[in-house]
């Protein structure tokens, strides 16, 4: 079965980025990543580019992935307002055939997704037909801001721009019960299963502690149905590559391994496998 990892970040060489990676027994680089691909059968990735908007910085062995533009800090200028050319930058990168959509961060930048800088993002997405994957849920950081970042707030800009299709990333765990009606609501969201494990993992014993947990998972999964509209992402470098496989499995029924795992993530982000 071949895999695309729907939602991986790449960080430049540092020692905590490093010692992320290491951390879950992995090494920060392309050249590690593309042997264990190989060995995991993992054909593709999309990055969730961020802390640049220059499209230099985002330059990705084009055979292994594809990119999402990110607008987290710098979509702010110094004085936290939007900078002035945001769409024309944004659209830049949505003209690079290796781009494949825009990453949004809005509990990190402390903006509604209904706030008037974004509405020539969501026009520019629609024209090039490529989605706006949006962080919802859970932060890394204690100074994001859950409310921004709950997934209702994206009921409400994907009901009102109904031609712009969106990716909420990580089920916007934990909220699972409003991400899957809004997955379920609105035909224009899919979602990825990112992010919904941190470190390495003993996985018999994972399941068993966390019953109740991958119980809810499994209930709002099958509850919708949308089966067609979920994708297989990892959040790397934060999980092992082999770990995080074997625990969509354990999510998704078999029979729908081939979607989640592969064909949905192609299809929406239009990679062209």
């Amino acid at each position: 079965m071949k895999i695309i990892d729907a939602h991986l970040h790449l960080f430049p060489s540092s020692p905590s980025t490093d010692g992320m990676a290491e951390k879950v027994g992995h090494e920060n680089n392309t050249d590690h990543l593309r042997q264990v691909y190989g060995e995991l059968n993992m054909v593709h990735g999309v990055v969730m580019g961020n802390r640049s908007l220059e499209t230099g910085y985002h330059s990705y062995p084009e055979d292994l992935f594809h990119y999402c533009v990110g607008l987290d800090s710098t979509l702010l200028n110094e004085e936290k307002g939007p900078i002035p050319d945001l769409p024309d930058r944004v659209e830049e990168h949505l003209k690079r055939e290796n781009c494949c959509g825009v990453k949004l961060y809005p509990g990190y930048n402390h903006i509604w997704l209904s706030d008037p800088m974004y509405e020539p993002i969501y026009q520019l997405a629609a024209r090039y037909d490529k989605p706006v994957a949006v962080h919802m849920g859970l932060t890394a950081f204690a100074k994001a801001h859950l409310k921004y970042s709950h997934p209702l707030v994206l009921d409400e800009t994907a009901a009102d721009h109904r031609r712009t299709r969106f990716v909420m990333c990580h089920f916007g765990n934990p909220f699972l019960e409003s991400a899957a009606a809004v997955v379920e609501k609105n035909h224009n969201v899919s979602a990825d299963l990112s992010g919904l494990l941190e470190g390495r993992v003993n996985l018999e014993e994972y399941f068993r502690e966390q019953a109740g947990y991958v119980s809810l998972l499994r209930t709002w999964l099958t509850a919708i149905g949308q089966w067609d509209d979920i994708l297989y992402g990892t959040d790397w470098p934060i999980v092992n590559l082999g770990e995080y496989i074997d625990f969509v499995k354990g999510l998704v029924p078999e029979k729908h391994w081939e979607k989640v795992f592969f064909h949905n993530a192609n299809r929406v982000y239009g990679l062209g496998l």
